[in-house]
């Protein structure tokens, strides 16, 4: 081990309850129903987490209409819009939602401020399967906008009833500033009751935040298509990390990131697994950053109960017995 080289090991990091949620009712819709349990998209934006799903008989799909009829079918954690339960109940698909609840909290006030008549501005990232599901929630009055500059230009209606909503994965800061330009333009725009950015997102910035100044190198482990993941990338950057990168696996490490280097962060998005992180421990300490400082800033304690169907289910057959 080398004098003097350390990691500070962010946490919380990892796994939200939101996550868990939804990896175990796949797990346990495996248990009980047998396989194959189809899922539309991933459940998490994780790779190791599909790929461990695939191998126990999950079969991921991008769309309804690729699931047998009859079939059961998991929607992810991002939830989805109203015309894909629509669809699955045509194909006659039994259907278990694993949305995070966080998520369908956004949801719900995206229904409550349309039904009042308010045009929405939807602040989130164009594509992201979260974003996609919102704004299906209502189509006719939802505009996204995804960062200051395009709060800059976007020209909305603006009577007076505006409001603006937040994909729950974003960066709290950027989203301040997002929000900041958009009420410099329509002072009548108003917040949601409570902040759709969710606890563990901001908490897992908040770690990030804390471990960045003093390191050279901050590493977060997550998959690409994770937003939460890559927004903690940009805000170690922002918060005085040398440099910062994201890896899925502790393979796609390159030892000349830590050419000089005595201090290195961790951390892990909201969808990783905590196997992750101990292999890129292991791969640290082989390279001789062997003391592991963990720097604790929130405690989680937040947890949720299986989706209402699975558990009805897997009630039954235990009466059943």
């Amino acid at each position: 081990m080398s004098p003097g080289k350390k990691v500070l090991l962010a946490a919380p990091r990892g796994y939200c309850a939101g996550v868990d949620r939804a990896v175990v009712t796949v797990e346990k819709a495996l248990e009980h129903y047998g396989s194959p349990v189809y899922v539309r998209k991933q459940i998490v934006h994780n790779k190791y987490v599909v790929r461990a799903l695939e191998e126990r008989g999950a079969i991921f799909v991008d769309e309804v209409e690729e699931v047998p009829e009859g079939s059961i079918v998991v929607f992810s954690a991002h939830g989805v819009a109203p015309s894909v339960h629509e669809e699955a109940e045509e194909r006659n698909l039994r259907t278990i939602d694993a949305t995070c609840p966080l998520v369908t909290k956004v949801h719900a006030e995206a229904r409550r401020f349309a039904a009042e008549g308010y045009q929405i501005v939807l602040v989130g990232h164009e594509g992201h399967e979260e974003v996609v599901g919102t704004m299906g929630e209502a189509p006719g009055v939802m505009t996204l906008v995804e960062d200051p500059r395009d709060a800059a230009s976007v020209e909305l209606h603006d009577d007076g009833k505006l409001v603006w909503l937040s994909q729950t994965t974003l960066s709290v800061d950027e989203t301040i500033a997002t929000v900041d330009v958009l009420k410099s333009r329509y002072p009548h725009l108003i917040s949601p009751p409570s902040d759709d950015i969710c606890y563990a997102t901001q908490n897992r910035q908040a770690a990030v935040k804390a471990i960045a100044p003093s390191s050279d190198v901050v590493i977060v482990v997550g998959s690409g298509n994770s937003s939460n993941s890559v927004r903690l990338v940009e805000v170690a950057l922002e918060a005085g990390a040398a440099a910062s990168y994201r890896v899925d696996f502790a393979e796609e490490l390159d030892e000349d990131w830590f050419t000089g280097a005595s201090t290195v962060g961790v951390t892990s998005g909201a969808s990783v697994p905590e196997i992750l992180v101990d292999d890129v421990l292991a791969w640290l300490r082989a390279r001789g950053f062997g003391t592991v400082e963990e720097v604790f800033t929130a405690e989680e304690t937040l947890m949720f109960a299986l989706p209402p169907e699975l558990r009805r289910d897997i009630k039954a057959a235990q009466s059943g017995r």
